[in-house]
């Protein structure tokens, strides 16, 4: 491949993956720190399993819900902010599909660990929502955000709707009058 191929290339990669990728990531890092602290605070004092007998997921259900609505509007107003969509709640409600999906991934990790594994403790517990289960499901709702939620082909997608209205301008301007 040669350097100019390879540049452009590189180019395109940056352009259409990478630079939504790391703004991805720090709103991310931020919620995931939200995420931990909120779940361990409840996990400890109110749900704690041997008070709730469903503590961690209750505690995992209401800190990755809080944690992912903080992400979605990180995600909205800067990491995908050139692709975000003029239906506000359309675009909502797919978030939060995406991010249900995440919880259920995320859930899944922790029930078989503390329940099928018996794997009970506190860091075990962390181990496997916070880490095993934040992987996948990061994966998952970063690839959902990117080509479903904030995907630059839908129609009503911002940066779509501009680059629609700077063609027609050109076009106007190209016409003679």
């Amino acid at each position: 491949m040669s350097s100019a191929r390879a540049r452009a290339f590189l180019r395109v990669f940056y352009d259409k993956l990478f630079s939504y990728a790391w703004k991805f990531a720090i709103v991310g890092l931020l919620c995931y720190l939200l995420d931990v602290a909120l779940f361990n605070v409840l996990r400890i004092t109110v749900l704690d399993p041997d008070l709730v007998p469903m503590g961690p997921v209750i505690a995992t259900v209401i800190s990755t819900t809080v944690s992912t609505v903080a992400a979605w509007f990180g995600n909205r107003y800067w990491a995908f902010r050139d692709h975000r969509r003029k239906n506000f709640w359309l675009e909502l409600v797919e978030a939060v599909v995406a991010g249900g999906i995440g919880l259920g991934i995320t859930m899944l990790c922790l029930w078989i660990s503390h329940y099928v594994l018996g794997y009970q403790s506190l860091l075990a517990d962390n181990i496997a929502k916070n880490v095993v289960g934040l992987a996948l499901a990061t994966t998952f709702r970063f690839l959902a955000y990117r080509f479903i939620v904030f995907s630059p082909q839908r129609r009503d997608s911002r940066s779509r709707l501009l680059a629609e209205a700077a063609a027609r301008e050109t076009a106007r301007e190209q016409t003679p009058a």
